[in-house]
């Protein structure tokens, strides 16, 4: 048997954790990231200041052309001889158009410049009637920045696997209570159902011996009618315990679903109702295609739910009216559609009518209450999905799709 499906609270349930997983993580991943953004900001200005630091010492230094600082390139020009450091080849400036400007009067020039292959820091200004010019081979800094940087990605993708075991820690923590309270809710449902289900009985037997009694009564008129409507009303009660008892029990269900003939429970549904069709002076006709019309789930829900759909079509269908049970297979779904020529519903509700509550507000109206919403919840426990329509001129068509039971 497959595995039974999570119901609408688990999946929210789910959702909700994977939501403060997600959020918690982001938010970590947000810090994180902006420290790495600010220590590889910091690194590189302090990188450059202290370039630029030792390019200006070098320029002031009157010694540098002969004894040169680390790494860094002299070039000095004083009364048309231009000099070098001694490690230079061929004496030519790494920037040769900026130390011609400073030499003809330009004011001092600081860039970075590409030459053979290497990027230099190239700072140009004058020393007592001298023009000078540093260059400051940056290939060492860009090394060490470049290993800074991998460290940083490095440890950025550590935190981030660590913020994610972290939200999804505070996640399970988050919602476990979420998940007693919705079980407890759920035991409650079930068990109060359940207790009530007999006593609610009873009463409803008793208003019908109790309306039989009075009918006999011609001078009491009033007598008869409202037993009729303590009858309707226990009837009413009933019909709602056993709705949240099947919601409940389905919820709760332990263990995987079985093989549902999808067009037999169809058929099975419509024999039960054709009392109450010929009753109310409506045509109720099943139709089945070829099949197999097998899915896998719950008999008794999917039993609930044909039953609360016909039930709802033919309570507002009017004397002389139709409605059409159609049982067929389309890709890779089985199809239930029921359908009716009574007063229907506004188009633009074909969502809120599956709402707990929710009633119809024209016409006679559909008594829209616990019967729907339940149909959808128990058609997404299957991992289905149901749909309403009605067409401008009157009318309603309920379409439910569930997925077809693969071969085992």
């Amino acid at each position: 048997m497959s595995p039974r499906p999570a119901s609408p609270e688990e999946l929210l349930i789910r959702r909700t954790a994977r939501r403060i997983a997600v959020r918690t993580a982001a938010l970590f991943t947000v810090a994180l990231l902006a420290i790495i953004v600010l220590a590889a900001v910091l690194v590189v200005r302090t990188q450059h200041s202290d370039a630029l630091r030792q390019l200006n010492q070098a320029i002031a230094d009157s010694d540098a052309v002969s004894d040169p600082p680390a790494g860094i390139l002299i070039y000095q020009s004083e009364q048309g001889v231009v000099r070098a450091s001694t490690e230079l080849r061929g004496g030519a400036p790494v920037d040769p158009g900026a130390f011609d400007r400073v030499s003809t009067g330009g004011t001092a020039d600081t860039r970075e410049v590409a030459l053979d292959g290497r990027r230099y820091l190239v700072a140009t200004g004058r020393r007592d009637g001298a023009v000078v010019q540093a260059a400051l081979d940056l290939t060492d800094q860009e090394r060490e920045r470049d290993r800074l940087m991998r460290s940083l990605v490095a440890a950025g993708v550590v935190g981030l696997l660590v913020s994610a075991l972290v939200g999804w820690l505070i996640a399970r923590r988050a919602i476990r209570p979420l998940g007693t309270a919705i079980d407890r809710q759920h035991r409650f449902v079930a068990d109060a159902s359940h207790e009530l289900r007999t006593p609610v009985t009873q009463v409803h037997t008793r208003a019908q011996l109790l309306r039989r009694a009075v009918a006999g009564l011609p001078d009491r008129p009033d007598l008869a009618a409202d037993a009729e409507h303590l009858v309707r009303g226990t009837r009413q009660l009933g019909d709602i315990l056993a709705e949240l008892l099947d919601a409940a029990q389905l919820r709760t269900a332990a263990g995987g679903f079985d093989t549902v003939d999808a067009a037999e429970v169809a058929a099975e549904a419509v024999d039960a109702e054709q009392p109450r069709a010929r009753q109310s002076g409506v045509t109720l006709t099943f139709r089945r295609d070829g099949g197999p019309h097998l899915v896998d789930g719950a008999r008794t829900a999917l039993t609930r739910v044909l039953n609360s759909l016909i039930d709802n079509a033919l309570g507002h269908t009017g004397q002389g009216g139709s409605v059409a049970v159609e049982a067929c297979v389309r890709g890779d779904n089985v199809v239930w559609a029921v359908s009716d020529d009574g007063v229907g519903f506004d188009p633009a509700r074909a969502e809120e009518i599956f709402d707990r509550f929710a009633r119809g507000t024209h016409g006679t109206g559909r008594r829209y209450g616990l019967g729907l919403a339940l149909v959808r919840e128990v058609v997404d426990a299957h991992r289905g999905k149901v749909t309403a329509e009605s067409p401008p001129d009157g009318g309603a068509t309920f379409t439910v799709s569930l997925p077809a039971s693969r071969p085992r």
